[in-house]
């Protein structure tokens, strides 16, 4: 075998890149090979991806030195990251700047950036439907890695743009169906009646930008969107009414109750899914589900993914 091309993977114990990491891994044939960043490489998962054959590395966006060496030598990346690790657009703003810079110094041939919709594109921030957070953003997590998309395009840096949407395992940790007072199964959501959410298993994110790669400067410069089936509240509530065996309904909760909701994040949620109830057209239209199964034949739908995870819904 000759030699294989490098992809370094950023946030790759986590979620997305941990999906990436261990599609790459599971074709040892491809001709490519991962190289996990991480801010611990002592951690189990970390672990875990060393035994699976990935060169693992400490690597942290604070730290932009530690970053481009880490690039050094790979042909392309896999570029996340996670605003809800500090709540910050500004110093989200400044890890993806670090990437940039690291990237373009690299001289990588392809990137492919986690990324999301600009809300502020169809929803000024001048519009008083929802309230403004940090002081310019409707929905910080989506506004600022849509508006840092021309950091790429500016430095002249290969990249495809993969919009992500909501996770199915967001139900698992945020919003699991539970039993109301009269005894029936609950899932409530604060999306309108109607309005569909798309959603997708969080390790389908990582394995189509996987299959991105793998097709090369095909979709350099391209916009993915990305989503394994697109619901209404009431469809979820059937689709776990089936795997549980008894009833659950579906409650719609108001974006202004759920704004009052106190856990950090609860306005920033209640935004995130005002915006995706009054432009689902336009959001879960753009995430032809057709297209990206040709990419992806393996992408779930979220019947196939909670079949795999009832359990976790059982009650104890």
């Amino acid at each position: 075998m000759g030699e294989q091309k490098i992809i370094a993977v950023t946030g790759a114990t986590g979620a997305q890149g941990g999906g990436i990491a261990r599609a790459i891994l599971a074709e040892p044939e491809s001709g490519f090979t991962v190289r996990a960043l991480t801010r611990d490489p002592d951690s189990a998962a970390a672990k875990e991806l060393a035994t699976l054959g990935a060169e693992v590395v400490r690597a942290d966006f604070t730290d932009e030195a530690s970053v481009r060496e880490a690039f050094e030598d790979a042909y392309g990346a896999y570029l996340v990251t996670n605003f809800w690790a500090h709540g910050s657009a500004d110093r989200e703003r400044a890890e993806v700047e670090v990437l940039v810079r690291a990237a373009k110094a690299a001289d990588l041939q392809h990137v492919v950036w986690s990324t999301l919709e600009d809300t502020r594109e169809l929803l000024p921030v001048s519009d008083a439907r929802m309230p403004v957070l940090q002081e310019h953003y409707n929905v910080p997590h989506f506004d600022v890695k849509g508006e840092a998309n021309k950091l790429f395009t500016e430095a002249g840096v290969p990249t495809t743009f993969l919009n992500t949407t909501y996770y199915f395992q967001g139900f698992v940790e945020y919003f699991p169906p539970k039993r109301g007072e009269d005894g029936v199964i609950t899932l409530a959501l604060p999306l309108e009646d109607g309005k569909l959410l798309a959603g997708v298993d969080s390790e389908d994110i990582g394995r189509t930008a996987w299959e991105i790669l793998k097709r090369g400067k095909e979709f350099v410069g391209r916009t993915v969107s990305i989503a394994g089936e697109h619901l209404t509240g009431a469809q979820y509530a059937e689709k776990f009414a089936q795997a549980l065996g008894e009833p659950v309904r579906f409650q719609s909760i108001p974006y202004d109750t759920f704004r009052t909701f106190e856990f950090p994040g609860a306005v920033e949620i209640a935004n995130m899914f005002q915006y995706y109830g009054d432009f689902d057209a336009e959001f879960t239209g753009a995430r032809d589900l057709a297209a990206v199964r040709a990419l992806n034949p393996r992408l779930k739908d979220f019947s196939t993914w909670l079949n795999a995870n009832t359990s976790a819904f059982r009650e104890s």
